[in-house]
């Protein structure tokens, strides 16, 4: 189980859940591949804090993550699978057969010494990258375009992974985590296999002080506050606050926030499920 629960010798870990981070194999990032990464605390470029929440946090410097994978027919060696402070799953770096390093998102599964390939005609072999139409169905997919050459976009987060579903002409019918169903042209690259790190949802933070290290700032919630701050604020003791909202008005529980003009409303096949009250 690559997560460990801690007994309870302090506040901080009486409920705390933490990964034990197995996978990982090394604590020193390949430094060509570093970047610097600036944080903006929830301000825009007129100093105004346009994000509540957010602020402070360990210093972080950037992994460049390669999503497109255009390296064709060169296979490229795992030398190590590394921690990413930037996402929750683990990304892997990669070295080809002629000299070049680079990280990607890490698929469950890979280990150090394994070898990946990217390209048409190749084997659907777990971490290797290939037009979503090369694929046989029922695979398992991440990393997914949604043009050609884009780089991969969807299906990225720690645990994640869609299935190959159906072939339908120069469509491939993809089922995403969200049990959403939508067509991708199937010209379209994605890596074989799920991402690393699946047990990330059952990490507890444990104490207020971790969440600061991520940069996260106490949130005040609205039914506690006054009517002048919030919408659902004021009333006599543990009132509800009406239907719940933002500070803005926008209604939070079941109103639908997707443009009716997005271009890619017309991919969709299946919406989401919602849940069932």
């Amino acid at each position: 189980m690559p997560v460990r629960k801690f007994n309870p010798i302090t506040p901080g870990t009486r409920n705390r859940v933490a990964n034990t981070f197995a996978e990982v194999t090394t604590d020193r990032p390949e430094k060509s591949l570093l970047a610097k990464l600036s944080k903006s605390g929830g301000r825009n470029s007129e100093g105004h804090r346009t994000v509540r929440n957010r602020g402070g946090g360990h210093k972080r410097r950037y992994r460049i993550i390669d999503f497109k994978r255009l390296k064709d027919n060169i296979p490229a060696r795992v030398k190590s699978i590394e921690y990413d402070p930037n996402r929750t799953a683990f990304i892997a770096l990669l070295v080809y057969a002629d000299g070049e390093k680079s990280y990607i998102v890490a698929p469950n599964g890979l280990t150090v010494g394994d070898t990946v390939v990217s390209g048409s005609g190749i084997a659907p072999d777990l971490g290797n990258t290939m037009p979503i139409g090369e694929m046989p169905l029922g695979t398992k997919i991440h990393n997914i375009e949604t043009r050609p050459g884009k780089g991969g976009v969807l299906v990225r987060s720690a645990g994640a992974g869609a299935e190959l579903t159906g072939k339908d002409g120069k469509y491939v019918i993809i089922k995403l985590p969200s049990s959403e169903t939508r067509q991708i042209l199937a010209v379209c690259r994605a890596t074989v296999g799920e991402v690393s790190n699946k047990d990330h949802g059952l990490e507890v933070v444990g104490k207020a002080g971790r969440s600061r290290w991520l940069g996260r700032r106490p949130r005040v919630r609205g039914v506690a506050m006054n009517p002048v701050d919030h919408p659902m604020g004021g009333g006599e003791g543990r009132a509800s606050g009406g239907h719940p909202r933002s500070r803005t008005g926008i209604m939070s529980k079941g109103q639908k926030t997707r443009n009716r003009k997005k271009y890619s409303n017309d991919m969709i096949v299946t919406r989401r499920k919602t849940k069932q009250k």
